[in-house]
């Protein structure tokens, strides 16, 4: 159904008028509780829970100096707020409910209210969004779209409206419905109410730091986060030097969409640099023109110039998150901005958080190892193996082509083309192709040539790890779909009398081969059909796959980190 320009279709505002004289409708607050309180809640919430260990985030604070200690407190008081939005952008109802587990008075609700903030809302996140608490599904859309709206009608309203195409897509906006008719609303105005806060905490940092080019980045971001803009202070923060102490604060990625894969999520991160550990490895940036130049794809499919040559790599101590990146599984490392007018001219910063590195590899991977692997190889794995595999993914996301050329001579970025297929994609890129040059990296002498199988031994461990973050989310189906086409070529092997997985050294490293060229090719091409049919035959779980996470579930899926900072 093609939307008329100024009309909304007849049968969707009547859902919505439905929706709004129902259930919120002329609600106040505590009736609202009354009623959520009153929703189904499943009965295995301690189960549930039990994926998760609770572990105390922690870092040496004696190399901070008074003034770096008050200027984190203030970023953290900033990056609450990233919270606040998250709520409303993860699902409409989640504030509500959030609210009525608060007044609840039943003791069991405290586990319940633990697992919804886990969560960010009634979802469970490893359970592929199904509910624990009502019988709702969650929206494709999440919170930034009417819950009602379709894919189909979003992309017809923008095709019968095209002078409205580039707000309704704009990463910054949410789609509201008003008068009957669909509007987009940028994020400065729709969450204007935490937006002023967090700005005035930034701007408090600002004046207590002696650091000139964080001060400088800081003004620059509370202003970004009230115009709705971010290049100036996307720049600047590539260019922060000579401090400790970083925050990254605003909406970046587009995971949370699964409607179109558009819009952006607020999240924060505040961290400290570990500059030792950072001098040691910004040697992989004097390799990347020649990783690029290796690729196993003809020309096309790599860009001449590869953005970030001389952008950092930050290995950093997490001090603080919130928004997006606390949802569920905590981040390992991050790759930013995702401005791609910002990634062509300054390239990106890696940022690698490694004491979550390592409480993961700890707590996660170390056991499931020893239950899915065989045991000659579950005794190659180490942290050497698991930390440079996350650096490799990191800054092999700037490789490949960031922009590709449609049919109608248009050129746009390749997450654009591939759409909610894309986060999938980009991520198996990323790591596959960061594997795929460990060889270059052994013939350099960056990487030694014994430390191959232990290399490769822990990137098997580890599909089994991000697989269990639930096969719907994108780092979880990327996983999924590069161990089901490398097992396809023989590079691994199960063992049916022992229900173990072991390393196939003999076909492991041309398999790697095939699938970079695959996925390379892929988003080179930018032909989201393709990019769905290989979703759809890679993307799915076997029996014998199942089973073996089944076996894993008494370990802790991840970490719940505990900020408990007393400075």
């Amino acid at each position: 159904m093609v939307f008329k320009r100024g009309y909304f279709p007849v049968f969707l505002a009547a859902v919505f008028l439905i929706s709004a004289l129902g259930f919120n409708s002329g609600c106040k607050a505590k009736k609202e509780d009354a009623q959520l309180a009153q929703l189904e809640r499943l009965p295995d919430i301690k189960e549930r829970l039990a994926k998760y260990s609770p572990t105390e985030i922690t870092f040496d604070e004696k190399i901070l100096n008074e003034e770096q200690k008050e200027v984190i407190k203030k970023l953290i008081s900033a990056a609450k707020h990233m919270d606040e939005i998250f709520w409303k952008q993860a699902y409409h109802k989640g504030p509500a409910i959030k609210r009525a587990l608060e007044r609840s008075d039943d003791p069991a609700d405290k586990d319940y209210l633990r697992f919804l903030n886990i969560n960010f809302g009634p979802f469970d996140r490893q359970d592929e969004n199904r509910p624990f608490i009502g019988s709702a599904p969650k929206p494709a859309g999440a919170g930034f779209y009417p819950s009602v709206l379709t894919k189909e009608e979003f992309q017809n309203f923008v095709a019968a409206n095209p002078e409205l195409k580039e707000e309704f897509e704009s990463p910054y906006t949410v789609i509201k419905i008003k008068n009957g008719r669909l509007a987009a609303v940028p994020y400065n105005k729709e969450y204007g109410k935490e937006l002023k806060p967090a700005v005035r905490c930034l701007r408090e940092a600002a004046e207590i730091t002696s650091n000139a080019s964080l001060k400088e980045y800081l003004l620059q971001r509370a202003e970004d986060l009230l115009s709705n803009d971010y290049y100036k202070s996307d720049c600047l923060w590539i260019d922060l030097e000579g401090n400790l102490v970083e925050i990254v604060i605003g909406p970046y990625e587009v995971y949370e969409d699964n409607l179109n894969g558009l819009k952006a999520a607020y999240e924060s991160f505040v961290y400290i640099n570990d500059l030792e550990e950072m001098e040691k490895i910004k040697g992989y940036l004097d390799y990347l023109s020649e990783m690029q130049a290796n690729l196993p794809v003809e020309q096309k499919y790599r860009d001449q110039k590869v953005a970030g040559l001389k952008s950092p790599l930050n290995v950093v101590f997490e001090v603080f998150t919130a928004g997006d990146t606390k949802a569920g599984i905590q981040t390992l490392a991050f790759v930013l901005p995702n401005d791609e007018r910002v990634r062509e001219e300054k390239g990106t910063k890696k940022v690698f958080l490694k004491n979550i590195q390592e409480a993961k590899f700890n707590k996660v991977l170390v056991p499931i190892s020893q239950r899915v692997l065989a045991a000659e190889d579950a005794r190659l794995i180490s942290f050497y193996a698991y930390f440079n595999e996350t650096i490799l993914h990191e800054i092999s996301h700037a490789l490949g082509v960031n922009y590709v050329k449609m049919p109608d001579g248009t050129r746009i970025p390749v997450k654009n083309a591939l759409r909610e297929h894309y986060s999938a994609i980009e991520e198996a890129k990323a790591d596959i192709v960061g594997i795929y040059n460990i060889h270059l990296l052994m013939e350099k002498g960056w990487i030694p040539p014994e430390k191959e199988r232990e290399i490769y031994t822990t990137f098997l461990a580890g599909f089994f790890r991000s697989m269990r973050f639930g096969v719907s989310e994108a780092h979880g189906l990327a996983n999924l779909m590069e161990f089901n086409f490398l097992r396809e070529k023989g590079a691994f092997l199960y063992d049916k009398e022992s229900e173990k997985f072991r390393l196939n050294p003999g076909k492991v490293r041309e398999a790697v081969k095939e699938l970079a060229r695959t996925l390379l090719i892929l988003e080179g091409d930018g032909n989201y059909e393709n990019a769905a049919r290989f979703i759809e035959h890679y993307g799915k779980l076997d029996e014998v796959t199942r089973k073996m996470l089944q076996k894993l579930n008494d370990i802790p899926v991840d970490i719940e980190p505990v900020f408990d900072f007393k400075f």
